[in-house]
């Protein structure tokens, strides 16, 4: 199995083609535009400019699971992403990334990829650990997705290679982005 055995739309409701994303290195990323993690379009936009060229590409997922942070019609988002944050990555439409409801993909990544624990070491993983142990301890609980803007990244081949928690910034994915590109296909 890869990722590219599971059918998403894209935010326009077309059928997104997997194969224009074959032998590419990919970030998956569950996004929100009105959530405190939006910053992070930001640096996944460098991110995409940056190693586009290299075979490089990033598809944000938006959801609105986590306390409604995404309540817009898909063209509402589209422009919001565009107009704030410059993005030009592709983005797929509205789904759901947690628990019985999640979307195929997202089920598939995060059995792949499961939670790990935020870096308690930093403040920002320190801060997130217990915001949802306070506020949402079933959200914390097992492998799924704890929050928006957990980014997964694909090998070439479509297969899961590394899962970073929210509290992870796009630049603190560079490193290992630029060691995959670096990889024969």
């Amino acid at each position: 199995m890869s990722i590219f055995d599971y059918p998403v739309n894209a935010i326009d409701g077309s059928p997104l083609d997997w194969s224009r994303f074959k032998n590419q290195v990919l970030l998956i990323v569950n996004t929100a535009s009105k959530c405190g993690y939006s910053r992070q379009f930001a640096g996944l936009q460098q991110l995409y400019a940056g190693y586009q060229e290299q075979g490089f590409t990033v598809i944000g997922f938006p959801c609105n699971q986590f306390n409604g942070k995404e309540p817009g019609a898909p063209d509402e988002i589209h422009t919001y992403c565009q107009k704030n944050f410059g993005v030009s990555f592709p983005l797929s439409e509205k789904i759901k990334v947690r628990d019985s409801s999640a979307h195929p993909l997202f089920r598939y990544l995060t059995e792949t990829a499961p939670f790990q624990g935020f870096d308690r070491s930093t403040q920002s993983g320190e801060w997130m650990h217990h915001f949802l142990q306070d506020q949402y301890p079933d959200i914390l609980e097992g492998s799924g997705i704890k929050w928006n803007f957990t980014k997964f990244l694909i090998d070439r081949s479509g297969q899961v290679v590394r899962r970073y928690e929210p509290t992870i910034e796009p630049a603190a994915i560079e490193d290992d982005l630029r060691q995959l590109l670096a990889q024969p296909y």
